[in-house]
This record gives structure tokens, C-alpha cells and sequence, in this order.
């Protein structure tokens, strides 16, 4: 059984039909819609299909929103969750080819294909675990080419994105996963409101599975970088960045420093 959910925010219809849509059309057995708005005016979209759950929620942060649904989706015995953007959309027969890849991988806990804007190009979600020098220099635009030759090397640009990666960091964009492994990590850690969740939870699952990148097949992404135009998101990513190092570590992080060296010998680094 496949499950999958979407965590809105304030979402018109019309803005969320076609990821809808496009989730619907795999093999997809219960979408949960998760509404951290203030109204429910999404009921509606539990017309669209009997596969529809739709939950309004009182707004806890996008990692307990998606929470309430993968406990929902562990009580019907799903066997792997899709974590979606609102802003995503695919074409057919993604859904089914990731299935298929992770019922063959045992090992893979998580798996995030292949993201790209609307206009085709490439965006570099595959990146190594951050330290509070990366932030700094992301966040504030410090040093701008060294920031871009360290970008580099913390997205990983430098290494085949037509080839499979084994990465300890994905994008909660969309993020395909093992249900087992979800238990086993108890989903999202709910103390991130919003940023870092998606860190957060590829590390944990780091420590019992494969978080594997699989350009096999590809995804849209109308990625907006809200964080970097809107104060009120700035404030949110601090936060959990402050959280997340609090959590793992600040400059001593030798578990970081051991994943990263061992990424990057793999990949000719």
C-alpha cells in the first residue's frame, strides 16, 4: 500500500489541483491533506476522490502536519509514504518507478528523485550535512565566491546528478519512504516548525537506512526560497538551524564530519 500527504498553508484550490492530480493518477491507495489554515475552506477537495482525507489541523509546524498523516497511514498498513510540496507536479508513471526501486532495495529507507525547476533545469538537492559555517555564508551572503566554490562542494555539484547517490541530506520537497523506517525514526522531529525538518529526519534515517538520490526519474519544483525574501521564514529557519546544531552538534559534530569525508571519498573527493 501506498500513502501520501500534503501539508498546506493557506493554499487557493486551484494552486494545489495539480499536485492533486498528479498523485492521484499513480498508484496511490489515501492522500491525506493536511490543512494548517485557519479556515477549511480545502474541504472541498475531499469531492475530488474517495482516496481524499482531508484534515484540518491546527498549525503546528509542516513536520507535525505531515506527522498526523503518516500516523494515519500507519494504522491502514502503508508500506511506503510520499512526502509532497504543495508546488510540485510529475508526470505519469513516477510514482510506479519508485515503488518498484525501493520494493528491489531493501536497504533504502528514503529516496528523493531527480528535482527540477519548471523550466527544465537542474535543482541541486543533494547536499552534505551543513555546519554553522555553511549557514552563515548561505543566509547572509558572505564572501560570495568562496560561498559559491563551498557551494560546490556542500551541494555537490561537482558529481553526476544522472547517477545515483547515496546522500545524507535530501529535500522534504518530495521525499519517497520505507513506512518501517518511519516508525522505527517516529517521523518528523516536531520541535521544527518549519526548516530543517527534512535535515533533520534524513539523518535520523542515515543511522538504520540508505537516504538515496535516484535520477531515474524526475520531478518539478516551483521552488520560491521564501526564507530569503520574507522575514517572519528568516526567522523560522534560524530557529530550527539553531535547534538542529543544538541537537547535533555545533563545531564538534564528528558523526558530520565523519559522514561527509565518507560521501566525498565516494564520489572522488
Amino acid at each position: 500500500m501506498l500513502t501520501a500527504s500534503i501539508v498546506s498553508y493557506h493554499h487557493r484550490t486551484s494552486e494545489i489541483h495539480k499536485v492533486i492530480d498528479c498523485v492521484l493518477a499513480g498508484p496511490v491507495d489515501k492522500l491525506f491533506i493536511i490543512d494548517n489554515s485557519s479556515n477549511d475552506c480545502l474541504r472541498e477537495l475531499e469531492g475530488v476522490s474517495d482516496r481524499v482525507r482531508y484534515i484540518h489541523s491546527m498549525n503546528c509546524g509542516y513536520g507535525a502536519g505531515h506527522n498526523i498523516a503518516i500516523r494515519e497511514a500507519m494504522e491502514v498498513g502503508a508500506i511506503y509514504h510520499v512526502i509532497v510540496n504543495p508546488d510540485i507536479y510529475f508526470g505519469e508513471g513516477v510514482l510506479e518507478q519508485l515503488v518498484a526501486y525501493m520494493n528491489v532495495n531493501k536497504e533504502i529507507g528514503l529516496v528523493m528523485p531527480k528535482i527540477l525547476y519548471p523550466n527544465g533545469e537542474l535543482q541541486y538537492l543533494c547536499k552534505l550535512l551543513p555546519t554553522p559555517f555553511d549557514l552563515l555564508l548561505r543566509r547572509f551572503g558572505l564572501w560570495k565566491k568562496y560561498r559559491e566554490k563551498r557551494d560546490i562542494r556542500y551541494e555537490l555539484r561537482f558529481a553526476d546528478y544522472n547517477q545515483e547517490m547515496q546522500v545524507p541530506s535530501l529535500s522534504g520537497c518530495f521525499m519517497f519512504a520505507r513506512m518501517s523506517i518511519l516508525k522505527q525514526v517516529d517521523g518528523f522531529d516536531e520541535r521544527y516548525f518549519m526548516y530543517a525538518e527534512d535535515l533533520d529526519l534524513c539523518r535520523r534515517i542515515g543511522k538504520i537506512a540508505q537516504t538515496m538520490y535516484y535520477p531515474k526519474v524526475s520531478v518539478y519544483h516551483a521552488y520560491a526560497k521564501g526564507s530569503y525574501k520574507n522575514r517572519k521564514l528568516l526567522r523560522y529557519h534560524m530557529c530550527s538551524m539553531f535547534k538542529y546544531f543544538n541537537k547535533w552538534g555545533w563545531l564538534w559534530d564528528i558523526e558530520r564530519k565523519t559522514i561527509n569525508k565518507r560521501v566525498l571519498n565516494k564520489l572522488g573527493k
